[in-house]
């Protein structure tokens, strides 16, 4: 059923080595700079894929994105 790396006793080792290398003072401020770090890259990636479409230079631009610029184009000439 557990296979590989993730394994509760591979688990339980890692955390270990944490508080030998960091101390027990300094793992719960670890803790919480991943936590934030990762929820401020789930805001970033949900918001970027909330942006608007701005066409990159080679695509095909919206239809009706030049009406306006057709119909009252300059004058003069």
């Amino acid at each position: 059923m557990f296979e590989g790396l993730f394994q509760p006793v591979h688990l339980l080792f890692i955390l270990v080595i944490a508080l030998v290398v960091f101390g027990p003072g300094k793992l719960p401020e670890l803790g919480a700079g991943l936590g934030k770090s990762i929820r401020e890259f789930k805001k970033a990636m949900s918001d970027e894929g909330q942006e608007s479409k701005v066409p990159l230079p080679g695509e095909e631009k919206p239809p009706g994105a030049d009406a306006g610029a057709a119909a009252g184009g300059p004058k003069g000439a």
